[in-house]
C-alpha cells in the first residue's frame, strides 16, 4: 500500500516525480508536439500548463541526461523516447511574472527586469561551459537573445529548446485594466515585444532554436503579433492534443482508486466522491465530439484537502483561485448592461450560440469585445465549454455557482444573510424541501417585479435555488444540478455530507415552470402529471442502484410564475 502525496500547487516535474507525488502520465504528448515546429497551446487558468512546461524542460535539457531514467523511465515517453531527449539547451521563460506599467518604456523595463536575468543566467550559469568567452552584457532581452543565437550558430553549439509559459499574461492584464492604447503600442510597430518575437522567428529560421512550446490563455495577443511572428502554429484545437491538459475519466478513476487504496479510505465512500467530483470539476470539452475532461488543478485541490483531512469531503468545493474576477465580465462586455444581458442568457437558458468558423479562426482584440465573440472569449477563459457544434454551456456546477453569483451581484439580488438564515436553520431540523423552497420563493423570487416572471423558466429556478442553498448549507449538505443517471438528468438534488446526521439521505426534485396564465389550473391539481412522477421515480431507482444504503425521497415541484407553487412528494 502506497500513500501518494497529492501535487496541489506543485509545478515542478522533478519535484513531483522524486518526492512521491501522484503523477498522471501526460508524457506521450511530447511525441505529438514534435510534429509541430512552433506550437502554441492555449488553455484556461488552472489547467496545469506550468507543470507540463517543466516536464518538457527536463525531457529536452542536455544537463538532465543523467536523470532521464529516474524522471521518465516508467513513463510513456521513457519507454518510447523520440530521439530528441536531453539534446538541447533549454531556455524556459515565464511571462506571468511581468508586471503591468503605465507606459511602453516602463513596461519594457518591467519585461527586461524579469526576462533579461533569465537569459543572462542561461549563458552565464546554466550552460556556461558552452559560453566561455561570451559577453552577456546586452541591455535588452531581445539583443541578448539575438547575440546568444548568433554565438550558437558561429560556434556550432547545441541548439535551444524555447519554452514560454503564459505568453499573454501581462498583455491580458493590460486589457482588463483598460490600458487599450498601451496594448496597441505593445503589439504594433517596433515595440520591444514584437522585436523579441522577431528574434525568436529568426532563431527558428536559422536553426539556433530547434524547438519551442508556447502556452497562454487567449489567442488575441498572438494574433495581434502575427505579422512579426507568422510562424506560430495554433494547436489548441488539434484532436491529437485535446486531452493533453486536464484529466480524462479513465485517468481520474485510476487516480481515485490509487488514493483510496494508498490511504486506506473506506471504499463505500467512493461512489459519493465520484459523484461529487463529476458534478463540480468535470464537463470541459475542447472539441465538440471530444469526451469531457476534468479540470486537473481543481480536482487536485479537492483530493489534497480530502487526503489531508483523512477522507473528509472538503467544506469548500470551489477553489477560489478558479473565480475569474467579475471585472473580466464587465470588461469583456464593455459595460454593466451588456454583462447583465450575457449573464441573463447563461442563467436563464444555460447556453450561448457560436459557430465552428469563429472557433477555428484566430481573432483580434477588437473582435474579443464584439458581442458575437462572447462565447468564444468565455470558452478560452474556461468559463464555458462546448456542448456541440452550435452551443456553449457552463461545464459544471462550480461554474453554475460562480455565474449565478455574478448574476445576483450585478443585479443586486444576493441579499443579506439575515433574510435567509431563518428558513435554512429550520431545514437543518426538519429536512423539509417545503421549508427550503418556501423561503426561496418568498425571499429570493420575492425581489422580482411581476413582469420578470414572464421571462423566467425552469432553468432559472433550478440555477438560482441551487446557488442559494449551496451558499448557506454547503457545510452539511451536497447539492447537484442535472445529476447524470442512466435514465437521464435529475433536475436538483440534496444529499447529506458524510459524517453528518443526514448522511445517506438524498432528496431528488423534478421542477416544472408554468406561466401565470396557467396558475389556476396548475394550483388546482391534486397530483402531478404522470410523466413527471415516472421521471423522478426513474432517477431515484438509478440513485438506489448506486447508493443502495441511501434513503431516497422524490419530489415534483410546479412553479406558476408569481402566483404560487405546488410540491408533491412521490
Amino acid at each position: 500500500m502506497r500513500s501518494y502525496k497529492i501535487p496541489y500547487a506543485v509545478m515542478n516535474y522533478a519535484k513531483l516525480r522524486e518526492e512521491g507525488y501522484y503523477y498522471v502520465d501526460k508524457s506521450r504528448y511530447i511525441a505529438e508536439l514534435e510534429k509541430y515546429q512552433v506550437p502554441v497551446f492555449l488553455r484556461p487558468r488552472r489547467f496545469g500548463k506550468s507543470l507540463f512546461c517543466t516536464m518538457l524542460d527536463y525531457y529536452y535539457d542536455l544537463n538532465e541526461a543523467d536523470r532521464f531514467e529516474s524522471l521518465f523511465g516508467d513513463t510513456w515517453i521513457g519507454q518510447h523516447p523520440t530521439g530528441r531527449q536531453n539534446s538541447y539547451m533549454v531556455l524556459h521563460l515565464d511571462f506571468s511574472i511581468v508586471s503591468v506599467r503605465e507606459n511602453l518604456n516602463e513596461l519594457e523595463r518591467a519585461f527586461d527586469a524579469v526576462i533579461l536575468p533569465k537569459i543572462r543566467g542561461f549563458a552565464e550559469v546554466t550552460y556556461k561551459e558552452f559560453f566561455t568567452d561570451f559577453k552577456a552584457d546586452s541591455l535588452s532581452s531581445s539583443d541578448l537573445l539575438s547575440n546568444i543565437l548568433t554565438y550558437i550558430s558561429l560556434n556550432d553549439l547545441p541548439p535551444i529548446y524555447l519554452i514560454i509559459d503564459e505568453y499573454d499574461n501581462f498583455t491580458n492584464q493590460l486589457i482588463t485594466s483598460f490600458k487599450d492604447n498601451l496594448y496597441s503600442e505593445l503589439t504594433t510597430g517596433d515595440s520591444f515585444l514584437r522585436t523579441f518575437f522577431k528574434v525568436i522567428k529568426e532563431g527558428v529560421k536559422a536553426q539556433g532554436i530547434a524547438g519551442t512550446f508556447i502556452t497562454g490563455v487567449l489567442p488575441i495577443t498572438m494574433d495581434d503579433l502575427t505579422s512579426g511572428f507568422n510562424i506560430a502554429q495554433m494547436v489548441t484545437l488539434q484532436p491529437g492534443l485535446v486531452n493533453m491538459l486536464g484529466f480524462t475519466y479513465e485517468e481520474t478513476e485510476t487516480y481515485l482508486q490509487a488514493i483510496f487504496d494508498g490511504y486506506g479510505f473506506d471504499k463505500a465512500l467512493l461512489p459519493e466522491v465520484r459523484q461529487i467530483i463529476r458534478n463540480n470539476y468535470d464537463g470541459y470539452r475542447f472539441l465538440p465530439n471530444a469526451n469531457p475532461i476534468y479540470n486537473s488543478t481543481i480536482l487536485t485541490y479537492f483530493l489534497s484537502d480530502f487526503t489531508i483531512n483523512n477522507g473528509t469531503i472538503p467544506d469548500e468545493l470551489i477553489d477560489e483561485n478558479l473565480r475569474t474576477d467579475l471585472g473580466w465580465i464587465r470588461r469583456l462586455t464593455l459595460g454593466e448592461e451588456r454583462a447583465k444581458e450575457m449573464l441573463h442568457q447563461l442563467v436563464y437558458e444555460g447556453t450561448l450560440g457560436y459557430t465552428r468558423e469563429m472557433m477555428k479562426s484566430k481573432f483580434t482584440r477588437e473582435q474579443f469585445f464584439q458581442k458575437e465573440f462572447y462565447p468564444i472569449s468565455l470558452f478560452y477563459l474556461g468559463m464555458t465549454t462546448l456542448a456541440d457544434n452550435f452551443d456553449m454551456i457552463l461545464p459544471n456546477n462550480t461554474m453554475r455557482t460562480i455565474f449565478v453569483d455574478y448574476y445576483n451581484t450585478l443585479n443586486d439580488l444576493r441579499g443579506t444573510a439575515d433574510k435567509y438564515i431563518g428558513f435554512f436553520k429550520q431545514f437543518t431540523k426538519d429536512h423539509s424541501i417545503e421549508t427550503l423552497f418556501e423561503g426561496y420563493y418568498r425571499v429570493y423570487l420575492g425581489q422580482f417585479p411581476a413582469q420578470s416572471f414572464d421571462k423566467m423558466n425552469e432553468n432559472f429556478i433550478r440555477n438560482t435555488f441551487y446557488e442559494l442553498c449551496n451558499r448557506y448549507l454547503s457545510s452539511e449538505y451536497l447539492f447537484a444540478l442535472e445529476q447524470n443517471y442512466p435514465s437521464g438528468r435529475a433536475d436538483w438534488e440534496i444529499t447529506g455530507r458524510p459524517g453528518t446526521s443526514y448522511h445517506k439521505n438524498k432528496q431528488i426534485v423534478e421542477f416544472k415552470y408554468f406561466p401565470s396564465k396557467e396558475a389556476k389550473r396548475i394550483l388546482a391539481l391534486e397530483a402531478p402529471h404522470t410523466e413527471d412522477v415516472d421521471q423522478v421515480r426513474r432517477y431515484a431507482a438509478d440513485a438506489k442502484e448506486i447508493f443502495p444504503e441511501f434513503h431516497i425521497r422524490r419530489f415534483v415541484i410546479y412553479v406558476t410564475a408569481n402566483k404560487g407553487y405546488r410540491i408533491w412528494e412521490v
